[in-house]
């Protein structure tokens, strides 16, 4: 324990001003959140001023939500705090030296996770940017999913590189892991429990000090910066994991010919004390920035800080496994098409094929890493033509995102069911055959949200994931 940096802090007093580096789905409802505390005096949003999001900046200063699709409370309480003058968000980085407590949450993808090299250079400039107006006495939190080590090792280089300041002995640091879902953010953090390490008694103080007022059900469980870094990337795993189970069971499910939710619904049926038989869902794929990526930051923190490893790791690992098993789903929802339209007389080359939802998850506008871009580029390279409608996607690199259902839908040969924003779960099948033009037009469903039956009475090639029991029906003529 520092006497040095407990002096320092006791001497700055509480934790008043804090700066949010980082203006996405975590950095937004962390800001307006502590903003919304009565403990804390102000907030600053740090964003940077770059062609692709320094828009955020006076859309943020206007008390105007960047986020897109259904996040419950999230723009009226930036309204609110924005109104009050609690909030401000700004590009001028100077301004860190005037905060007691700056968090940093900034993407850490991994370019090409065969080679289990992250790609820290967003972090890095977030890290050099605190780094230079770092004053004494301020705690420095990482939200950012990193390689357990990187808060103790990289991070902390580079901000001492960058002050001038030792970690630990004239500045706190710490890493408290974000733990939210896109389309229940503001929720997520008040009510789930916080993860706070730092890499000091100190430093781990400090950091509870800071979130404890944004709690509400949530409690905090401190531990150490390593501990935290591992606990955040394991349980993405591990729920990698449980969906890879989810989607293993369903291609199971289609070769045996039964229905898988029939079979889950047994599964989960099975309950009593010392009983865990948690399953989660299968789908056409998995998406966002956290599951994609944060098997491998695991892996990577074994092989970083355990040397050479004589088990199972990487790759091989279970959890390499249940990356492989959800990266081939959107491949099958390619073979679906191709059953389908094979069943309905029909080529791939020169076929219409609809696809519904962009976004990576339901009732968002959330595309990172999305499952329907692979299964865009494979249908356009068989020679189809691929349109996309999305509600809540405005726009998305090389792609044209159409918000008229109705007019994607015109002369469909194949309509391809991707994400499950409550919008699909409503499909008529006689419209949209009608609109389809075809006798018999393929549905392929990948998140289970239409009526089988409905749709292979109207007439359709129905085939969906998991359904054993129905994707060798009869087509109803």
């Amino acid at each position: 324990m520092s006497d040095r940096l407990q002096s320092i802090i006791n001497a700055r007093g509480p934790i008043r001003k804090i700066g949010v580096v980082g203006m996405g789905y975590v950095g937004i409802p962390a800001a307006v959140l502590f903003a919304d505390a009565p403990e804390f005096k102000s907030v600053l949003g740090f964003q940077r001023g770059s062609p692709s999001s320094g828009y955020k900046v006076d859309m943020l200063n206007r008390g105007e939500s960047p986020l897109k699709g259904e996040e419950p409370g999230l723009e009226e309480l930036l309204a609110k705090v924005v109104a009050a003058g609690k909030f401000r968000c700004t590009s001028d980085f100077s301004e860190i030296a005037g905060c007691d407590a700056v968090t940093l949450a900034i993407q850490t993808p991994f370019a090409d996770p065969k080679d289990l090299i992250p790609d820290f250079s967003a972090l890095i400039e977030g890290l050099r940017n605190v780094g230079k107006h770092l004053t004494e006495g301020t705690l420095v939190v990482l939200e950012s999913t990193v390689t357990p080590g990187t808060t103790a090792g990289m991070a902390r280089e580079i901000l001492e590189e960058e002050s001038g300041l030792v970690a630990g002995e004239e500045f706190a640091l710490a890493h408290a892991p974000e733990r939210v879902m896109v389309g229940r953010l503001l929720r997520n953090i008040r009510e789930h429990d916080r993860i706070v390490g730092g890499i000091d008694e100190v430093s781990t103080a400090r950091a509870v000090e800071l979130y404890r007022p944004v709690l509400t059900t949530g409690k905090i469980i401190p531990m150490t910066a390593t501990a935290a870094e591992v606990t955040k990337t394991a349980e993405n795993a591990f729920r990698d994991l449980q969906i890879a189970a989810a989607n293993q069971l369903a291609l199971h499910c289609e070769a045996m010919g039964v229905n898988v939710y029939d079979v889950r619904a047994g599964i989960d049926s099975l309950k009593g004390e010392g009983i865990t038989r948690a399953i989660l869902w299968p789908g056409a794929g998995v998406g966002g920035h956290c599951l994609t990526k944060d098997s491998w930051h695991l892996e990577r923190g074994a092989q970083v800080l355990g040397g050479d490893l004589w088990y199972p790791h990487g790759g091989e690992s279970i959890f390499g496994v249940a990356r492989k098993i959800n990266e081939f789903m959107p491949e099958h929802m390619v073979h679906l098409t191709l059953e389908g339209l094979k069943r309905a007389g029909k080529s791939p080359k020169g076929a219409t094929v609809v696809l519904l939802g962009w976004a990576f998850i339901q009732n968002s506008d959330d595309t990172r890493n999305t499952p329907a871009e692979p299964y865009f580029a494979a249908l356009r390279e068989a020679g189809a033509e691929v349109r996309v409608h999305d509600p809540y996607v405005d726009a998305y690199p090389g792609i044209e995102v159409s918000h008229d259902l109705d007019g994607t839908l015109a002369g469909a040969d194949a309509v391809i069911v991707f994400t499950g924003h409550h919008h699909y779960a409503s499909l008529d099948p006689v419209r949209v055959k009608e609109l389809s033009g075809e006798e018999h037009p393929v549905i392929v469903d990948g998140r289970n949200v239409v009526d089988p039956d409905a749709f292979i009475q109207a007439g359709f090639v129905y085939k969906g994931i998991g359904r054993g029991d129905k994707n060798n029906h009869p087509i109803r003529q």
